[in-house]
């Protein structure tokens, strides 16, 4: 079979090479899934880059563990385990594969039964391959910064698939949704029906005297204190990844945050495909769309790996196999 393959950390295209490679074979409670789509996000950017460096501990000190990307993928189970009870082949599905593994970047993978979910007949296979991670971010993100109707929340990063799931995941609770990105992403998120939009490279949002209920961070670059300065007085603060520095900052000053604020932080754990259910549900009554950024062929991977890793994509980056 046809995958990308990394042997040494580096840039996307200079690392990553479309290589024939043995099928996997399934195991006990593993499903052989053919690959029909698959995503870009910010594990498979670390990942292939080895960088943070602090995630090499996870990834291989020296050389890559996994030498085939991805964690994000729909398609058909083409082959069962034997312990496999869920599934039968001809069944469509998807998931986010991280908890079980990656290697998603082919146009084979065998994964675990537990990470997959089955597909809705109307969720195309790239619409389906761009859900299972940014929508899970976005509403778990909003769930534990206890999103509540009519409230002020705010985006950072709101152009790629977090912020684009996340805006229509806030128009359920009639939220006042502004948005915070910049570049081509600007015109899209007011297409989308983002209330406020503020482009970063004009305008601080910590700093310009507004507040908000809620913020869902994807970008963390700032310290905790900026953001409090955009809190309402019981607001809360949610970042769902960003920078490693600001977020270790983040983690060791929350308990004292909490000590001394009615204002909370909080950094998201994510939980892989818990409460897909309700994001099926969503899109079977035409109340959320995806925003694909794509498909791009799969020879092209290494190239729309560093398109997103540079930021400048629009909605979800997806990958046809």
């Amino acid at each position: 079979m046809k995958a990308l393959v990394f042997t040494k950390y580096g840039s996307p295209e200079s690392v990553l090479q479309l290589t024939e490679v043995p099928e996997p074979i399934p195991k006990e409670e593993e499903v052989l899934i053919k690959v029909h789509a698959t995503a870009a996000n910010d594990w498979d950017w670390s990942m292939v880059r080895g960088k943070p460096y602090l995630y090499r501990l996870m990834f291989g000190i020296k050389k890559p563990k996994h030498q085939i990307p991805g964690m994000e993928m729909a398609g058909v189970v083409e082959a069962i385990g034997s312990g496999v009870l869920s599934f039968k082949v001809g069944d469509p599905v998807y998931g986010d594969t991280s908890a079980y593994g990656f290697g998603t970047y082919a146009e084979y993978v065998c994964v675990n039964e537990k990470a997959l979910t089955r597909k809705p007949d109307r969720i195309g296979f790239e619409e389906a391959a761009a859900i299972s991670h940014a929508s899970m971010l976005a509403m778990q993100g909003f769930d534990i910064g206890h999103l509540q109707d009519g409230q002020k929340v705010l985006i950072n990063g709101a152009g790629g698939g977090v912020g684009t799931f996340g805006l229509q995941i806030a128009k359920q609770h009639n939220a006042e949704v502004t948005g915070v990105d910049t570049g081509d992403k600007l015109k899209m998120m007011d297409s989308i029906g983002y209330d406020h939009i503020i482009d970063y490279k004009k305008e601080d949002f910590t700093k310009n005297g507004k507040q908000y209920d809620l913020i869902l961070d994807c970008k963390t670059t700032r310290s905790p204190i900026a953001y409090l300065r955009s809190l309402t007085t019981n607001g809360r603060y949610v970042t769902v990844g960003g920078h490693l520095n600001r977020l270790l900052h983040l983690f060791f000053l929350r308990p004292w945050i909490s000590l001394f604020s009615s204002k909370s932080v909080h950094i998201l754990a994510l939980k892989p495909n818990k409460g897909l259910k309700v994001i099926n549900e969503l899109f079977e009554s035409n109340k959320i769309e995806c925003v694909l950024d794509g498909p791009y062929a799969l020879e092209d991977g290494p190239k729309a790996l560093q398109y997103f890793g540079d930021g400048k994509h629009q909605g979800k980056v997806v990958i046809s196999v």
